[in-house]
């Protein structure tokens, strides 16, 4: 079969212009880049989103070359069209940290993509670039007050905000700046984050409209001063600067898929180290246009769905009507004690032991109070004994299963799940989300609960840090907000090597971190980092420039 690539570069695609006025988009209201993908202005029906039906894709534990999702997602897409449904995709934008590190694109695979592939794992409409941008803005004009401020009251103690770069760089983790004189600035210890996991971009992702993208902007905290008060963007007077950065990026993204369907991509946190979720703003946007709704969240349910409900859709006032939760048997035979090495090969017993992580994220999505949909994304390799073994599990577990061949096939190959789909949405009323914890919660009560509900470990430990800084965050009021785990994304636990269903563990908070703009505490746990770093044998070796066109890019 050719590669992603090479059939994305075969499909002639429709100006975007035609797939905006198939939603019936205004033309005024379409800003283009290029032909095939523009930003848009929305105004969001709300009538119409309370009607339409959102569908949320999550996983199971994943093996390091994931499960697929991204390629579900869009798959789904274009099965429920193939059946005559209005469907619309609303996916993360890529970042070029896993693009050219270890992962790949985020575009889906084989016939199931949104287009132009190269664009969108690119720089597409400069959205990173002007989040990296508004970062790293802040933190200069943070640096600036401070070195206008030294040795006075009026500067800070403690500075939080650190620089963000859309690389995996583990060198620039921790990092000296201001160094070879006071010209230079003041000495200090920083370092930089990836900029999926910026409060910036998780602002962006959370919310609501232009209003509250400036209060969030507003809102964010930068640091101690000396006489122990918090100081916030809104104190340095900067959030007009950062909105003239963000005001066009701030508007969603429309694309096509590789079935000219229409696609709003926009925002790409990270799962593992943020709430790894698109942007509320395009989600609501194709829920005003699309009867149906496909979505995701990165990563096992443990991670992007648990924060997908108790974040996002808290903030955003709505709820799926369904989860899909794809897996394969790559997953579950890793997740069942097969090397790695092994797992394209037919293993009964390891995928026998591996349906017990299936079991458990399937006990996840209930726990929200969710009708789970089982897609196993099927592989080449697959064998029929395997997949009817799946499915007969979750016929004898009550659990309905549907076999994905959107790489494939693409809409196709997706008509089976499409079909389920549907008539689970048509078939079960509608249930407010059962979050998992209270607002009112203590921190230490939701990490608990977090815990214990999702991840079935026994309890939480607080590092020395994670207590002074818990300190801090309740004296000025960050204690009533959600919580963003940030952990490994291979175990329940903060042990990646802990596959399986690891359980009765104490899970280790290294750090909590208050993103107050965004919203939310982030509870570092075990070893994660937040700048990620790049495997020995990186995709960038892999990419060249040949005759004008792209090669390598996956």
């Amino acid at each position: 079969m050719k590669s992603d690539i090479e059939i994305a570069k075969e499909i002639e695609l429709k100006p975007i212009g035609e797939i905006a006025a198939k939603l019936g988009i205004a033309e005024v209201s379409v800003h283009q880049y290029g032909r095939y993908k523009a930003k848009i202005d929305v105004t969001l029906d709300e009538a119409k989103i309370a009607k339409s039906n959102l569908i949320l894709v999550t996983a199971i534990t994943p093996n390091k070359a994931g499960v697929g999702k991204t390629t579900v997602s869009v798959s789904l897409g274009l099965g429920l069209n193939k059946l005559g449904k209005n469907a619309i995709v609303a996916l993360r934008e890529p970042s070029l940290g896993p693009c050219f590190g270890m992962k790949g694109g985020a575009t889906g695979g084989g016939f199931s993509q949104v287009l132009p592939m190269d664009d969108i794992n690119l720089h597409f409409t400069g959205d990173f670039h002007a989040i990296t941008s508004a970062n790293n803005m802040l933190a200069a004009l943070l640096d600036n007050y401070q070195y206008n401020n030294r040795g006075s009251e009026t500067g800070l103690r403690q500075i939080l905000w650190k620089r963000v770069l859309d690389v995996n760089d583990r060198s620039l983790r921790y990092i000296l700046t201001g160094l070879n004189g006071s010209a230079n600035g003041i000495p200090t210890e920083a370092g930089f984050d990836i900029t999926a996991a910026s409060e910036i971009m998780a602002i962006f992702c959370l919310a609501k409209d232009f209003e509250d993208f400036r209060i969030r902007l507003d809102s964010i905290l930068l640091g101690y001063m000396h006489n122990g008060s918090p100081f916030y963007c809104k104190d340095l007077g900067v959030t007009g600067a950062l909105l003239t950065l963000l005001k066009d990026a701030f508007k969603p993204n429309l694309v096509q898929t590789i079935e000219h369907s229409p696609a709003f991509i926009h925002g790409g946190p990270f799962a593992n180290i943020a709430h790894g979720c698109n942007s509320i703003v395009a989600t609501k946007a194709a829920m005003s246009y699309g009867d149906y709704v496909i979505t995701e969240a990165g990563f096992g349910s443990d991670l992007g769905a648990e924060k997908f409900m108790n974040i996002k859709c808290r903030y955003a006032g709505i709820a799926p009507k369904a989860s899909v939760l794809v897996c394969t048997s790559q997953s579950l035979k890793l997740h069942g004690g097969v090397e790695e090495k092994l797992i394209k090969e037919p293993n009964l017993a390891g995928l026998t032991n591996g349906l017990k992580n299936l079991e458990r994220h399937i006990g996840i999505l209930k726990s929200f109070g969710q009708s789970v949909i089982i897609a196993f994304n099927k592989f080449g390799f697959d064998t029929d004994e395997e997949i009817n073994f799946i499915k007969d599990w979750c016929i004898t577990n009550n659990s309905e299963f549907a076999v994905n061949d959107g790489f494939a096939k693409g809409g196709d190959g997706a008509t089976e799940l499409a079909a389920k789909v549907v008539e689970i949405v048509e078939k079960n009323p509608s249930k407010p989300i059962e979050f998992t914890y209270d607002l009112t919660d203590s921190i230490e009560t939701k990490l608990n609960k977090i815990v214990t509900k999702i991840y079935k470990g026994a309890e939480v430990s607080l590092s020395k840090t994670a207590q002074a800084s818990l300190k801090k965050i309740n004296e000025i009021g960050g204690n009533k907000l959600p919580i963003c785990i940030a952990k490994t994304q291979y175990s329940f636990s903060d042990d990646a090597t802990r596959v399986g269903v690891a359980e009765g563990f104490t899970l280790h908070i290294e750090n909590l971190i208050l993103n107050n703009g965004a919203g939310f505490v982030v509870a570092v746990a075990g070893e994660i980092m937040r700048m990620p770093g790049l495997p020995k044998v990186p995709n960038a070796m892999n990419m060249d420039v040949i005759n004008g066109e792209i090669v390598g890019l996956s």
